[in-house]
């Protein structure tokens, strides 16, 4: 259906169904979830982000507990877990990943609402380490795991993250080299992990570790919950090129005693829980730089309408329409790509199915983003080169590129992902 123009008038600045097309995907309900989500970005985050960023950090908590009373917090989790779904939302969808039950236009929705605070490292301390920290256990988890794990993290009391990532593996999960060994009623978990988002501020852990003997990659892994206050886990803060608050961190593991009860579903499956993670994780990142891109385009129409160069205004030059309108087409595509993925997997097609497809897009985000970016920073001149006036946005979305790029599953891994599921 077609609705009325929402939002932004610069011309790109919002998907098309709020530039009044037409579109098979949204309706009233996805409508009145956006204009919801909207006024909490417009009211808490974007009058704050530049400071936060600054700051190298934000008040989570508190924050947290905001978003959670807006109905936002807790908008993709299971209601039966204290999730807010929207309304309209619910359905026999089959979700973004399995703990989802929640129409995938309605998330795809939140993620493309909260990422016009344009800061990628705000999002990544408040928002991201939970939603990916906590999907195995909310799948996988025990009802005790799911009780004291997940009710208060979907609920904003407490936060999860993923640790899968190592020092010496980067993108390779299989070669995990953290070890959980059984002694009696406990595992006892030695190891690093690397580049953890939202770690440092992290109740739970869901650590991936070697649990099989030598030689036993993928079926030798397995997912446990550690919890913050075990002793023998030690957090060091890592310093970013982008992402200041999000609080990535360097965790090492030494010794720690870990309850038994604290594994998730099957010893030895634990690569198979990981990869459950990954299409929503991809999906939401890219949908993050889709808009991240759609900021920079906006930002730089604004400007380029603004400026005057050589007795007449900045985007009148051919050659700043050029760059305006090269943005405007690779936008789109994406977009297109994220709603055709997103609607596959309403309509039931099996989410390892659609792993290739999924690694593909998230490379035409990244590069997007980069390319917006670029050309957005040559728009704006001197200006995008500093943390202040008006390209400053553009000047912290650039430095976010290279972790939307790598973070989730790096370019070159993600092609050889989309190649072998094509059988080629």
């Amino acid at each position: 259906m077609a609705s009325a123009p929402f939002g932004s008038t610069v011309p790109f600045a919002e998907p098309p169904d709020l530039q009044g097309q037409y579109s098979p995907f949204y309706g009233p309900q996805h409508r009145a979830w956006r204009e919801k989500v909207r006024k909490f970005v417009d009211e808490e985050l974007i009058p704050n982000a530049d400071k936060w960023d600054e700051e190298g950090d934000i008040p989570t908590a508190e924050l947290r507990n905001k978003a959670y009373a807006a109905g936002i917090y807790g908008a993709t989790w299971p209601k039966e877990l204290g999730g807010t779904p929207p309304e309209g939302s619910e359905g026999n969808w089959h979700g973004s990943w399995e703990a989802v039950k929640v129409d995938p236009f309605f998330d795809f929705i939140l993620w493309d609402e909260l990422a016009r605070c344009a800061a990628g490292g705000l999002l990544a301390g408040l928002f991201v380490p939970t939603s990916i920290g906590l999907p195995p256990v909310v799948v996988y988890g025990n009802d005790d795991l799911k009780e004291r794990v997940c009710r208060p993290c979907i609920t904003g009391e407490k936060a999860a993250c993923l640790a899968v990532t190592e020092p010496s593996g980067g993108s390779d999960v299989g070669a995990v080299q953290t070890t959980a060994v059984r002694e009696g009623d406990y595992f006892i978990v030695n190891g690093a992990k690397k580049w953890i988002t939202g770690g440092m501020k992290a109740d739970f852990f869901t650590v991936l570790a070697k649990t099989g003997g030598q030689g036993s990659k993928h079926k030798g892994a397995s997912m446990l919950v550690l919890e913050k206050g075990m002793p023998g886990i030690n957090c060091r803060r890592m310093k970013t090129q982008g992402w200041w608050a999000s609080n990535t961190t360097y965790i090492e593991f030494d010794n720690v005693k870990v309850p038994a009860k604290n594994l998730l579903g099957e010893e030895g499956k634990g690569f198979k829980y990981t990869m459950v993670n990954f299409n929503h994780e991809r999906f939401v990142l890219t949908i993050q730089m889709v808009r991240f891109a759609r900021v920079c385009l906006e930002e730089a129409i604004s400007f380029a309408r603004r400026r005057k160069t050589f007795g007449q205004r900045l985007i009148d030059h051919q050659v700043i329409r050029h760059k305006v309108a090269d943005m405007a087409c690779r936008i789109e595509g994406v977009h297109r790509q994220l709603e055709n993925y997103a609607y596959q997997v309403k309509c039931g097609i099996p989410d390892a199915d659609m792993g290739g497809y999924m690694a593909m897009t998230k490379v035409g985000g990244s590069k997007l983003m980069e390319y917006c970016a670029r050309e957005a920073s040559q728009i704006f001149g001197g200006q995008s080169f500093t943390r202040e006036g008006g390209g400053g946005k553009v000047e912290r979305i650039y430095r976010e590129v290279r972790v939307m790029a790598i973070g989730g599953g790096s370019e070159e891994i993600m092609y050889n992902l989309a190649a072998s599921q094509a059988k080629l």
